[in-house]
């Protein structure tokens, strides 16, 4: 019976915490004199790495660049994490690393953009929602057709 505990597939969530967080507005404030419309541009991304035996750290990391002409208006870089026990998945933990765990992560980090966005006296970036599951299988191609199917956690 211990034998059967021991072994049973575990998934818990340790702690969702803010890694990092930076607002610049670097040409303020006669940047917000201007009447044109601001570009958008978001970058996400997505890690994880071992912390210890069956615990991993997941970082989701959203860059919003939004600039009026080839002047910067703001940059956020915020960066939000979960780490995570997993023990006895087997051949499942890089799929729930690579889509379970970034899915909770990422609610976290929309809602910091969004009212940091907020805070510095703009109208809020609203982030789309994320297919990780297809982010993930488009990344598992991309590493089988370099030949490195390794099984290092790393999703960068």
């Amino acid at each position: 019976m211990a034998d059967a505990q021991e072994n049973a597939p575990v998934f818990n969530i340790q702690r969702m915490y803010l890694k990092d967080l930076s607002l610049e507005q670097p040409n303020s404030p006669q940047i917000l004199l201007e009447q044109q419309q601001p570009q958008v541009d978001i970058n996400l991304g997505v890690s994880a790495e071992t912390v210890a035996d069956g615990v991993y750290e997941v970082c989701v990391t959203a860059t919003v660049t939004t600039k009026v002409g080839d002047r910067t208006l703001f940059l956020i870089e915020a960066k939000q994490a979960g780490i995570f026990e997993l023990r006895n998945l087997g051949d499942q933990t890089q799929a729930i690393l690579g889509i379970a765990c970034p899915g909770m992560v990422y609610p976290y980090l929309r809602a910091i953009v969004s009212d940091v966005c907020t805070r510095a006296g703009f109208p809020p970036v609203l982030l789309t929602e994320i297919n990780f599951q297809a982010m993930f299988e488009a990344q598992q191609q991309q590493l089988a057709a370099q030949g490195n199917g390794g099984d290092a956690p790393s999703l960068n």
